[in-house]
């Protein structure tokens, strides 16, 4: 197995296959990793070397952005993939945290950088003449470095659901590990085709897409998710496989059904927090396998589902994974049920997943100590999910630490809450959240 994605890419770099479908035109992958290779020689050679080389990514699901993947792994330096929903000041401060020197952007996204404070920082066009140029006219590409399977391959942020986003260090070996777990699950070859519809700047479009893609020599389609679409183009593209975060399942299935909905070529469907119903719905609706398992955007928290899931469940934890009282810092007590299948001791129950070996693959957000000791605390990582374990170890999310709900002096969740109510046929998608209420002392 190869220990970096430098490596990999370097022994498909004479491969004829597939490797980029997108509209009308199809790359292989020795087209596309010699792009690659001119790229990263390029930015390679404008970069300031007293200082890290750090590469934005202010790019949308595109072959563009694929090959700026490729040309950090074969350049030896780190692409920062800059979240493209973030405005503004927010905006300004991930470029800023993640020590960017230059930053690559496409027409769609250029209108975010006007009236933002970018001194220090390159912004290239990647579609301007002047860029196009002088990738066609680079010289043989010369690594910035020789990496290790340890060494940062990207900076991923989280998504911000608690607090500002942070930049997690994606390294080498994680996208072969995380890859090559996936190939040998749902045995994806260089014949498949996998659909890259998650942005490729966040955790599961890399690590449960392209790192698939690259490990196996299957071909990408790159795409923005639209569930009108969906279907045309795995028909379009014969994708076999998919990854998918949130609701993508569910805005799919919101579509009308039609007859005809089984005549696809798609094998497998992965990824998180689908619902139940969600899953087996998609699963008999497009005639597919769909596995949805948990992992945290740091990769220090992993859950999966197996045989004999439970309803509502996620699955089990890898070794290491536990639920904890964080004031107390032990144990919770495991979820006792009544008759109906209410969770009888909330108190008790529920608490923050951890991982108590430690962080595994996290080591730390890139310039936020505060934020880094926050998740590694008593020597075990804190993710920030409330959780509840069963006597059979079977684990069921409860939502986030800033999810906590007290009504009537009680403590509620809201992830349980919102089970509940996607029980409901009619409803498709359910947001649970607390709203302080007012009281003027008249009945």
């Amino acid at each position: 197995m190869f220990e970096t994605v430098q490596q990999l890419l370097r022994a498909r770099m004479y491969d004829d296959t597939p490797a980029v479908a997108c509209g009308e035109q199809t790359w292989t992958w020795r087209e596309h990793l010699a792009e690659a290779a001119a790229e990263a020689s390029v930015l390679v050679g404008l970069a300031d070397s007293t200082r890290p080389l750090h590469v934005g990514a202010l790019l949308g699901n595109s072959p563009a952005m694929l090959r700026s993947m490729a040309a950090a792994a074969l350049g030896g330096y780190v692409l920062c993939g800059i979240n493209t929903i973030r405005r503004g000041a927010g905006l300004l401060a991930d470029i800023r945290r993640a020590d960017c020197q230059l930053l690559l952007v496409d027409p769609d996204h250029r209108s975010l950088l006007s009236r933002l404070d970018l001194a220090g920082v390159t912004v290239l066009d990647v579609t301007s003449r002047r860029y196009l140029d002088a990738v066609a006219a680079a010289p043989p590409l010369v690594p910035h470095r020789e990496v290790g399977p340890e060494d940062t391959l990207m900076m991923i942020f989280t998504s911000g659901t608690s607090g500002d986003p942070k930049a997690v260090r994606f390294a080498h070996v994680a996208a072969i590990l995380c890859g090559a777990s996936l190939i040998g699950q749902f045995d994806i070859t260089a014949s498949d085709v996998c659909y890259l519809s998650m942005p490729l700047f966040h955790s599961n479009g890399v690590a449960a897409g392209w790192a698939v893609a690259i490990g196996s020599g299957a071909t990408m389609v790159p795409a923005r998710f639209s569930p009108s679409r969906f279907l045309t183009d795995i028909r379009r593209h014969n994708v076999t496989y998919m990854n998918y975060v949130g609701k993508p399942l569910a805005l799919v299935l919101a579509t009308p059904e039609r007859p005809d909905d089984t005549d696809n070529t798609l094998r497998v469907a992965f990824g998180n927090e689908a619902t139940d119903r969600d899953i087996a719905e998609f699963a008999r609706r497009f005639d597919c396998r769909v596995v949805d398992s948990f992992g945290s955007s740091e990769f220090a928290v992993i859950v999966t589902r197996e045989d004999g899931t439970p309803s509502g469940s996620i699955g089990k934890g890898y070794p290491g994974v536990a639920v904890y009282h964080a004031e107390t810092v032990t144990e919770c007590a495991p979820a006792v049920f009544d008759a109906n299948g209410t969770l009888a001791n909330f108190d008790e129950a529920v608490g923050e997943l951890v991982n108590t070996q430690g962080g595994g693959a996290f080591s730390g957000y890139y310039n936020d100590p505060t934020a880094t000791n926050e998740r590694m605390r008593h020597g075990m990582y804190w993710s920030g999910d409330l959780a509840y374990r069963d006597i059979d170890g079977w684990i069921y999310l409860a939502g986030r630490t800033a999810d906590w709900l007290r009504v009537d002096g009680e403590n509620l969740a809201a992830a349980p809450i919102e089970r509940i109510l996607e029980r409901m046929a009619p409803v498709n998608q359910v947001a649970v959240y607390g709203v302080p209420t007012c009281w003027s002392g008249t009945p």
